[in-house]
C-alpha cells in the first residue's frame, strides 16, 4: 500500500466516523440513548488515533515540515476537514511517491527519525504490529481517563 493510499483511506475513514459521532450525539440528546455516544465516540476515537499515526508516518516519509504534519493531525479535530486537506495535498503533489526504504543524499535522511522510518519500513509486519499496539494502548489509556460521553454520576 502506498503512502498516498494509506493516508487517503484513513482521512476518509476519519471523516466517516465524524458522521457516526454526530449521529450518536443526536441519538443521545434527542432520543435519550446514552450508549450511542460511547459506541460512536469509541469508533471515532480509535480511527482518529489511527489517522493521526498515519499522518505522522506519511508526513515523515514525504518529508513534510513539522508544521504541515501538525496541520494534518489538527484537521481531524474539525468535522470533515481531513477530506479537503487530503484533496489539497493531492493537488500539490504532497502524497506522491512510494515508501522511502533507502537512504538518499537528502539532508533529512541522516537524522534518527528517518533512519527509524527506514528500519520499520524494512519490517512492515513489525511496523503494523507496533502501530496497532501503540494505538490500542493510547486508546485504552484515554478510555480509562474518561470514556466518550463522560462517566455517569
Amino acid at each position: 500500500m502506498s503512502p498516498k493510499r494509506l493516508y487517503r483511506i484513513l482521512a476518509f475513514a476519519e471523516a466517516v466516523t465524524w458522521t457516526i459521532l454526530i449521529v450518536a450525539m443526536i441519538l443521545k440528546y434527542a432520543a435519550g440513548i446514552d450508549a450511542a455516544v460511547l459506541v460512536g465516540g469509541s469508533i471515532h476515537g480509535f480511527v482518529f488515533l489511527a489517522y493521526a499515526f498515519s499522518a505522522v508516518l506519511v508526513g515523515v516519509n514525504q518529508r513534510w515540515s513539522i508544521g504541515l504534519v501538525a496541520v494534518a493531525v489538527a484537521t481531524a479535530v474539525v468535522p470533515y476537514a481531513t477530506v479537503p486537506f487530503d484533496l489539497w495535498l493531492v493537488r500539490r503533489g504532497r502524497l506522491e511517491g512510494g515508501w522511502r526504504h533507502e537512504r538518499t543524499d537528502h539532508p533529512a535522511d541522516g537524522n534518527w527519525v528517518n533512519a527509524l522510518l527506514r528500519w520499520f519500513l524494512a519490517r512492515p509486519v513489525l511496523l503494523t504490529v507496533v502501530a496497532a499496539l501503540g494505538i490500542a494502548a493510547v486508546f485504552t489509556t484515554l478510555l480509562v481517563i474518561g470514556p466518550p460521553g463522560g462517566r455517569e454520576a
